[in-house]
């Protein structure tokens, strides 16, 4: 079920009026709705799928519940190696099968010896990298002694699955959601109410943003050899906003989402396109992935810590599985590699904790060298984002080749591209830069803009949704 969709538009309001005035004093009646009405969304999609999520859970939730009975070194060791081996073979197996069979296959084509390679004929299930990386850290903060293991099934089951971050994050930690399955939770009409905000924002992302540049960028990358440098240049920006517009949009939906049934899901996003510098890029850009891989990759190789090379290794190895994460070609490869380079001379410099802050903290105006900074972090993204669209490597070199030739020079061919999208790009900047020390674009609580400005705005925003919502696109993340 998509969130731009109808049957979403229908379903939530049901979910919601049974769960604030059906089960609204009985928290473990709220917890099986939720389980229930989680179901029901993800096996919109194809129910069989059902089975792998709830064998997940299962095997979790009893992981957990042995790991708290043991003290036994090796039993827990065992126990969590089981976790680790059945989530990511599921991963292994639906994801990255077909890929290592084909590169396998490619390898002896390269030394003149005809190899066929076995292929599976399987569908990726929808979110299974994010609710799998949800359960591991469940296991994996049992298996540390972080947090302890929950005896009551419907709650860990509707943790996993927990319908607005189910398909495509933020990927939640077992500590910060899992405990709120336990508390009473109260309808709290300010929270719902930013909540709705948020999810206007998220939709005027995705279904204005997003959905339109998607045509354009669909056009340019499938037909990059008959357009100019300039044209391509301009492609590979509108890539970087339909992705942005397409993820980040989905968060701020699954976030207002768990907020009407008063959860508190993570921040995914922070502007990330007002970084000045690559590393800051990443504390921006998919929060949720990013300190996952933090916490249970970088940190236990050792981190920044230790010798150059170590820390050289790092971060090559987090920024690889970063991008193998994210899908099975060798194109996020290469652009996992690329951000590796990107960040490297800031780690090896000390310089990758330098901007922590938000970018001209406190004040409207930027500075010109804080222009500079942002300007290079951007441009580097991008380049590394033709790789992330591209189809396979081959045509993303083609396309860079291309964009890096005299014709970058010439001005862009402008005769298929919306001017008024151009202009709705730079409204998304405009607002995002206004409120980009707050949590999402919409975020007016505390302010002191009079009720008749705010409900213009929202008035404006759900006009321009109406009018300029474009094809019912899939979220870009359903593929990861």
């Amino acid at each position: 079920m998509l969130f731009n969709s109808i049957e979403f538009a229908i379903f939530l309001p049901i979910v919601f009026l049974l769960y604030w005035f059906v089960t609204k004093k009985n928290i473990k009646s709220q917890n099986i709705l939720l389980l229930l009405a989680s179901y029901l969304f993800y096996g919109w999609w194809d129910w069989r799928f059902l089975s792998l999520i709830i064998f997940s859970s299962f095997l979790d939730y009893i992981i957990g519940l042995q790991l708290h009975k043991t003290e036994i070194k090796k039993k827990r060791k065992a126990l969590l190696f089981m976790s680790l081996i059945v989530n990511l073979g599921f991963l292994g197996v639906f994801k990255y099968f077909n890929f290592f069979a084909q590169s396998f296959a490619d390898a002896f084509t390269m030394f003149g010896i005809p190899f066929e390679a076995s292929r599976l004929n399987i569908i990726l299930p929808v979110g299974i990298s994010f609710y799998t990386f949800q359960t591991l850290s469940y296991s994996i903060d049992v298996y540390r002694k972080k947090m302890e293991p929950t005896n009551d099934i419907i709650s860990f089951f509707a943790f996993v699955s927990f319908f607005p971050q189910l398909v495509a994050g933020p990927i939640e930690r077992a500590s910060n959601l899992l405990p709120q399955f336990h508390k009473k939770r109260t309808f709290d009409y300010s929270a719902a109410s930013d909540g709705m905000r948020q999810i206007l924002w998220g939709l005027f992302k995705k279904i204005v943003i997003a959905d339109n540049c998607a045509v354009y960028v669909n056009q340019i990358f499938e037909n990059y050899t008959d357009y100019s440098g300039s044209t391509l240049f301009l492609g590979a920006l509108l890539f970087a906003f339909q992705i942005y517009g397409d993820f980040s949009g989905y968060s701020d939906i699954a976030i207002g989402t768990a907020r009407l049934f008063g959860f508190n899901l993570m921040k995914n996003f922070a502007f990330p396109y007002f970084s000045r510098d690559i590393a800051e890029f990443w504390r921006r850009w998919h929060i949720s992935l990013s300190t996952w891989f933090r916490d249970y990759l970088y940190i236990p190789l050792g981190g920044s810590s230790g010798s150059s090379a170590k820390k050289i290794r790092n971060i090559f190895i987090i920024f690889l599985v970063s991008g193998f994460w994210h899908g099975a070609n060798w194109t996020f490869i290469v652009w996992g590699f690329l951000n590796a380079l990107y960040f490297l001379p800031l780690m090896l410099l000390g310089k990758n904790r330098k901007n922590t802050n938000t970018v001209a903290e406190g004040k409207l105006f930027i500075s010109f060298k804080e222009i500079i900074q942002i300007a290079i972090t951007f441009f580097l993204t991008n380049i590394a984002w033709v790789f992330f669209r591209a189809e396979n490597v081959t045509k993303a070199f083609k396309y860079l080749k291309i964009v890096f030739s005299k014709s970058l020079l010439t001005l862009p061919d402008l005769s298929e591209i919306s001017l008024v999208i151009l202009a709705l790009i730079g409204l998304l900047v405009v607002v995002e830069w206004v409120h980009r020390e707050r949590e999402h674009g919409l975020n007016f609580t505390n302010t002191q803009y009079p009720k008749f400005i705010r409900w213009s705005i929202y008035i404006g925003v759900i006009v321009v949704i109406a009018v300029f919502g474009g094809s019912q696109e899939t979220f870009i993340y359903f593929q990861f």
